[in-house]
């Protein structure tokens, strides 16, 4: 779970990208002093998150592979945020994936399928993407200042949360759309 300081949706996110830099840093995803010191920059506008564009360029460095197993072969387009549940359908919000992965995801949301134990082994693609999509349906929301506090009360995730009452990446999905 996360540190302390981590208390809105706004912390969440930008401390999951925090992972995301140390990671891309070489630091990988447990360095707990590298990530505190980007969660800390990103949260005072220090540095910001790379463009879409950096996903982007990820993506098409190998265009055949699919971006969560990495198989290569026909692929298909999958909507992280799943249109069933609301999600939009803009490019921020796709990815190819091998038909295996798209089946096997169905309409769960990305956080939800990974789970809350696999969650920093989610590819670097597609959770940049996701993290930068969450961002801005919650601004337009208007609840990236939304605490722990009363989140369990809006979520459709209750059977599948084992941390109800704490901030986790399910608050990301679980308290934005339902079903």
């Amino acid at each position: 779970m996360p540190p302390a300081a981590v208390k809105t949706i706004r912390d969440q996110i930008f401390w999951q990208y925090a992972k995301i830099i140390s990671e891309s840093a070489g630091e990988g995803k447990n360095n707990y002093g590298f990530i505190m010191d980007r969660f800390k920059k990103l949260q005072s506008g220090a540095i910001q998150w790379s463009s879409s564009i950096r996903e982007y360029v990820k993506e098409h460095e190998n265009p055949s592979a699919c971006v969560y197993c990495g198989s290569n072969g026909s692929l298909t387009l999958e909507h992280m945020l799943p249109r069933s549940r609301g999600g939009p359908d803009i490019p921020d919000n796709a990815v190819w994936v091998c038909a295996d992965c798209n089946s096997r995801k169905g309409s769960k949301r990305l956080y939800e399928w990974y789970g809350l134990e696999n969650r920093n082994a989610l590819p670097r693609i597609a959770e940049g993407k996701y993290l930068k999509l969450l961002y801005s349906l919650h601004e337009s929301k208007g609840t990236l200042g939304a605490m722990s506090r009363g989140l369990c009360s809006d979520c459709d995730m209750d059977a599948k949360c084992p941390v109800k009452g704490k901030l986790s990446v399910y608050c990301l999905e679980g308290n934005f759309l339902k079903t």
